[in-house]
């Protein structure tokens, strides 16, 4: 069967990422999609994240009553900087060696494919489905194949959905006391309230 994997710092998860994986649900049919909260990511180490465990919870209130989606602490559990490349390698060894691993990205991620922990063994590994980002343009099968011989054959181009989301933004708003109903799932905006996450001081 096939699987999707949704990773990200979730801080917050917004509807978004869940617009992502309802698109991914519905032009590829996978069996599940599994969310994956990252613990420490390499490529933010610049800036202070909420505690993981506060992320995970919102991803576990985002996506519950959804039977196709599912929450894997896998990198929350590991030590140290998070690299996809462990995660994948972790996810296999949970699923049937006839199960096929499809990593969603956006289409800026793809691009920088190259700065990332083993990105050729990555692809050996799993497909990437990757998803349009306002303002950029469709990668084209010649730039992909300059970045990593091979990487056109083993990605999934989709053109939707285009997300005008940005977790900044939202902690932004929440920081200066104005309203995000729009851009999470009710339980997350209570859980941010009720723990008073993105509060300035906090």
């Amino acid at each position: 069967m096939n699987i999707a994997v949704l990773g990200g710092t979730f801080d917050p998860i917004h509807r978004g990422h869940l617009m992502v994986a309802d698109v991914v649900c519905e032009q590829l049919a996978p069996a599940e999609v599994v969310f994956v909260c990252a613990g420490q990511p390499w490529l933010k180490g610049d800036r202070l994240i909420s505690p993981v465990t506060d992320r995970i919870e919102m991803v576990r209130l985002a996506i519950q009553g959804n039977r196709h989606y599912r929450l894997s602490a896998v990198e929350a559990e590991r030590s140290g900087p998070t690299y996809t490349i462990d995660t994948i390698h972790d996810l296999k060894a949970q699923v049937s060696a006839q199960d096929e691993l499809y990593f969603i990205l956006g289409w800026d991620n793809l691009l920088d494919l190259p700065r990332w922990q083993k990105p050729m063994e990555l692809i050996s590994l799993c497909k990437l489905v990757a998803v349009p980002r306002i303002g950029l343009r469709v990668p084209e099968e010649t730039t992909l194949e300059k970045l990593l011989p091979g990487l056109s054959k083993r990605v999934i181009l989709l053109d939707k959905p285009e997300i005008d989301i940005s977790a900044s933004i939202i902690r932004e708003r929440v920081s200066r006391g104005l309203p995000i109903t729009n851009l999470v799932p009710p339980a997350v905006e209570d859980y941010i309230r009720k723990q008073q996450l993105y509060l300035k001081g906090n």
